[in-house]
């Protein structure tokens, strides 16, 4: 049974943006935790962002200042992570995972993945 999937990988240029949707199927919590994970080629799941759906926690990682940014549409139960600026060191299979409580950036903590979106920044 799906839970999450993702979507919205692209192969785009430097400098462009890109806002990949992450969709939950299912009833959730405000401590709902959604976060962002991208495995760059040949490397291990890094980290880029969390937030919990009743909004009161948001962390982001130091790479991700500035340029990542989460957003909601509550209704459609789908969380963006709007990626801007892109560089070509920002090519990953991001992937979306989700936990019925606040886990930050520890990846055991979330017990709900996707399929991971293919991002390609390239000239």
């Amino acid at each position: 049974q799906v839970q999450l999937r993702e979507s919205g990988g692209s192969v785009v240029h430097p400098g462009d943006s890109l806002r990949p949707p992450c969709v939950h199927y299912e009833r959730t919590t405000g401590s709902f935790t959604m976060a962002w994970f991208p495995q760059p080629p040949g490397n291990h799941r890094d980290f880029v962002a969390a937030v919990s759906l009743d909004g009161v926690q948001i962390y982001h990682a130091d790479l991700a200042t500035g340029r990542f940014t989460f957003s909601r549409d509550s209704p459609k139960n789908t969380v963006y992570l709007d990626m801007d600026n892109l560089q070509p060191e920002d090519t990953a299979v991001y992937y979306c995972a989700a936990g019925i409580r606040w886990s930050g950036s520890c990846q055991p903590g979330y017990d709900r993945w996707g399929q991971g979106t293919q991002v390609t920044v390239s000239s």
